[in-house]
């Protein structure tokens, strides 16, 4: 297979500056929805027994980021491409993987523990790993030449997008417990839903585009994300946690914020049209294996001492 697609050969991106900026809100939004469910204690028990964490981090901002490296390395995919998987190894774990984890019996904690470090982290990770695989790589070190990445501004951009609402639904967790509680659900729904739809009908609106590169993308993302979710397990595994704590894990390794992804990539990136299509679809699949694989985890539940918040 054929995994170069041209930039300049594509149709033109059918995106607005408008429409970044209704993304950013959608991700600030879906943090908050997220950030209402966690307290403040949920670190401080974790402390106790921190090796399933340490796990989840280990294996996404470690081993995915190399696993990527090498992916990209063997396939050898346009620049473009080969960045908007590398953006999405950069980026922090997605709220869905907190969902994904309860949904299928896993420990819940661990998850959202995860999630939450690796967001607040996400600063300075996400800039570096994209750095680092992107300067390693004689292709996209090229690109990212030409592309000049604005360093400081990503950070800052990051700290604002997921940073602030990430605190502000913590402490609306702490001061308001029942309003939180009621907002939860009704607003991880929406985000989700809001989110989903943003992504198919910027698709939709790029369908020529969309189809032109789809085969090469199908395959590419389909590999990524498999990888992703085996090397998660693995990991898990290897650090020898408990079967409800492997699955968090598969999930934080697996589910990206490709909202963020796609928030940086058109603030920044914008005429990287191959990197917005690896992050859009990214989004929309990972949803599918995600679900599938939860679905059939519930139907084979761990052991109760496996599963605890």
């Amino acid at each position: 297979m054929d995994w170069h697609v041209n930039n300049e050969a594509l149709p033109t991106l059918q995106f607005s500056p408008a429409a970044a900026l209704v993304l950013q809100g959608i991700l600030a939004l879906v943090i908050f929805g997220v950030a209402l469910e966690l307290s403040f204690a949920d670190f401080r028990r974790l402390l106790s027994q921190p090796k399933p964490v340490f796990a989840a981090l280990f294996s996404q901002l470690l081993v995915l980021p190399l696993l990527t490296f090498g992916l990209i390395w063997v396939l050898d995919p346009s620049p473009g491409l080969a960045l908007g998987l590398m953006m999405t190894a950069a980026c922090p774990g997605g709220n869905m993987s907190n969902l994904l984890t309860h949904w299928s019996g896993g420990r819940t904690s661990v998850s959202m523990s995860a999630t939450t470090i690796s967001s607040l982290i996400s600063p300075i990770t996400t800039p570096l790993t994209f750095a680092l695989l992107g300067g390693l790589h004689p292709a996209t070190q090229a690109a990212l030449q030409e592309i000049r990445v604005p360093a400081l501004e990503l950070v800052m951009t990051i700290a604002v997008a997921l940073m602030l609402p990430l605190l502000a639904g913590m402490t609306l967790a702490s001061k308001k417990p029942e309003l939180a509680k009621r907002l939860l659900m009704p607003l991880r729904r929406f985000g989700l839903i809001v989110f989903f739809g943003f992504v198919v009908v910027a698709l939709a609106a790029n369908g020529r585009l969309f189809l032109h590169v789809i085969s090469t993308l199908f395959v590419l993302v389909l590999l990524h994300n498999l990888l992703a979710m085996v090397s998660g397990y693995g990991v898990g595994a290897l650090f020898r946690v408990s079967e409800g704590e492997r699955r968090a894990i598969t999930f934080e390794t697996g589910i990206h914020n490709t909202a963020l992804g796609l928030t940086l990539v058109f603030s920044y990136f914008p005429t990287q049209t191959n990197m917005i299509l690896v992050l859009g679809w990214w989004g929309v699949w990972q949803l599918g294996t995600g679900g599938v694989l939860a679905w059939l985890w519930a139907r084979r539940r761990p052991a109760a001492s496996s599963v605890y918040r």
